[in-house]
């Protein structure tokens, strides 16, 4: 059949531009459209997959080598960000208040998480306030969770300033420019105190932001939680038995 005999070209015997059609959107690309939140879970349950196995009678006596232990094994998996934990503390009121730190080192011995802050942002008042904290990391790729519950002691000024000294460029530009959870005007206010707190790290290299603090939780309680996918979830405490410092616990297996 002639192409003309199809009003596929024009009388000149040219064929006229095609209608713009809609691009087709991959099935994958699509938006979908706002759901709940229980029908945005539904059918994806938490921790189907291949876990590893935690067994409670082969843990040690103590809990600081075997979060280590699990903080190796984590960094080993390719977790993101292991050393990333959130810290729970409560205000004056006796309110709870949670964010995500950054673990800096363990004393397995004396089982003590360290951390820093500044000791002039709402954590740092917070502890001041009621130096007692719990600390809870959970790794996804293992099913993994550490809950830790004890007091909390704040290290000397020189502990701090040498801990400050090994911090990025950046981290301790950040902590010069200080004013934590202040109220923020607009970004460009943030680069330009970003910008003067870099020129006064350029001209004195070895400054400390002041009230730049670190800490250490020292823990009462222990806990490691091993999930599994058909909910046969693992569970480990250990109890300070002896004074803050000593190799003194007591484990316990929790139900699920």
């Amino acid at each position: 059949m002639a192409a003309e005999d199809e009003g596929l070209t024009g009388p000149d015997g040219a064929r006229p531009a095609p209608e713009p059609q809609p691009c087709p959107v991959p099935p994958d690309e699509r938006r979908p459209e706002p759901r709940s939140v229980p029908e945005l879970l539904l059918g994806r349950p938490p921790m189907a997959r291949p876990l590893p196995s935690f067994d409670p009678e082969a843990a040690p006596a103590e809990p600081g080598p075997l979060f280590v232990d699990w903080l190796a094994t984590a960094l080993d998996a390719g977790v993101l960000d292991p050393q990333a934990f959130t810290l729970s503390t409560v205000d004056a009121d006796g309110m709870p208040d949670a964010r995500v730190l950054v673990l800096r080192d363990v004393d397995a011995a004396g089982t003590g998480w360290n951390f820093s802050a500044a000791a002039d942002s709402p954590k740092g008042r917070q502890l001041g306030h009621h130096p007692a904290a719990a600390l809870s990391v959970y790794w996804p790729q293992l099913g993994r969770q550490v809950r830790v519950r004890g007091t909390v002691e704040r290290a000397a000024d020189l502990v701090a300033a040498a801990e400050f000294a090994t911090r990025s460029p950046a981290a301790r530009v950040g902590a010069l420019v200080g004013r934590q959870s202040e109220p923020l005007g607009g970004l460009t206010e943030y680069d330009e105190a970003v910008a003067v707190a870099r020129r006064r790290l350029e001209a004195t290299p070895d400054a400390v932001a002041p009230g730049h603090a670190v800490y250490t939780l020292w823990a009462h309680e222990v806990e490691f939680w091993q999930g599994d996918a058909q909910r046969r979830h693992v569970r480990l405490r250990y109890t300070r038995t002896g004074p803050v410092r000593t190799p003194e616990w007591s484990r316990t297996l929790l139900w699920p």
